[in-house]
């Protein structure tokens, strides 16, 4: 079950874009700009399905960029820069995910194979200093115990993978637009400043590299770009956190702050999110789903504190430490 923004009329006052930012990734996208930012809830769903944000400049103007999670041409493949499959979930190993949004632990728990790779190469590859150096697991994690970690903590969120994801691949959908060649007027990575968020001023940087890094998995998923979200932590944000940790150090309150409010991953993780319910294990990579709830505005820190009582830092911080190792080789 795909989460689902509520419609949002947009009138032709209000949603005065001339042309829309089209699959490939090169075309020019002519957006209408705002002295002030456009009156509607960022995302937003027009009536034909076009999901938008709101874009602001360094110059201090506003745009609304379309930025709609869907199955495009392929991404790094074929010659193509499309936007990939970005509404595919893995329904054939994990029924209930792709019905639920979440995971059924006795399927994770029976999982022998993810893709037609087995588990115990899937974990080997995702190591580091295996497909890549940092690694997709850190050294004391196998696939499923991150698999199911983190569908836990989506579970204690009240969210689901496909609604997580949905907001990565906003960010990725906006990575896109600014990378793109022939940018209009106005527009361009160097002027952009930060993206309304419900309700959060969120800033992005990303950068591409030379090569694709390669999935784990038997998928078409590549990664290209290096992506860093974050957003301040505002005055009543600071003062909650102080009240409910206040043992806690200076260094040690600012490294949860950290935590917290940036994120740094790949697009991969956008993909990963909404096909398996994987976010990476805890690598620089890892795109944290707590961190991702609240830089985006998903959950307050009010709501997160309530879903991880006394143990938000710690639940940041600890890895998911591995099955038995002779679960792990099983299916090899």
């Amino acid at each position: 079950m795909l989460f689902k923004m509520k419609p949002v009329f947009l009138g032709a006052a209000a949603f005065l874009l001339s042309g829309l930012f089209l699959d490939g990734g090169s075309e020019r996208a002519r957006p209408q700009f705002f002295v002030d930012p456009p009156d509607i809830p960022s995302p937003s769903m027009a009536e034909d399905g076009t999901e938008v944000v709101v874009i602001a400049t360094r110059d201090k103007k506003f745009f609304l960029l379309p930025v709609t999670v869907e199955n495009g041409k392929p991404w790094k493949r074929e010659g193509q820069d499309g936007k990939g499959r970005q509404l595919d979930i893995d329904g054939q190993d994990f029924p209930t995910l792709a019905e639920t949004g979440l995971h059924s632990e006795l399927e994770l728990e029976a999982a022998r194979h993810i893709t037609g790779r087995s588990i115990a190469e899937i974990t080997e590859s995702g190591r580091p200093g295996n497909s890549s150096g940092l690694g997709f697991l850190a050294r004391e994690e196998d696939i499923l115990s991150v698999l199911q970690g983190d569908n836990r903590l989506v579970k204690a969120m009240g969210l689901t993978h496909p609604r997580l994801a949905r907001a990565l691949f906003h960010v990725f959908n906006i990575v896109r637009f600014l990378d793109a060649t022939g940018q209009p007027p106005g527009l361009s990575p160097v002027n952009f400043d930060y993206v309304l968020y419900n309700g959060k001023k969120v800033r992005l940087t990303s950068a591409s590299e030379n090569d694709c890094q390669p999935s784990i998995f038997n998928d078409e998923i590549l990664g290209y770009y290096e992506i860093e979200l974050q957003r301040e932590l505002d005055e009543n944000e600071r003062a909650f956190l102080n009240e409910k940790y206040p043992d806690f150090g200076e260094e040690r309150m600012k490294e949860l702050h950290r935590k917290l409010s940036s994120l740094h991953f790949g697009e991969m993780a956008a993909f990963y999110a909404m096909r398996y319910g994987f976010y990476e294990g805890h690598t620089a990579y890892r795109a944290d789903p707590i961190s991702i709830a609240f830089i985006l505005g998903l959950k307050s820190i009010e709501e997160l504190e309530r879903a991880f009582p006394g143990k938000i830092e710690r639940t940041l911080r600890e890895s998911f430490a591995g099955r038995a190792v002779a679960a792990v080789g099983e299916g090899r």
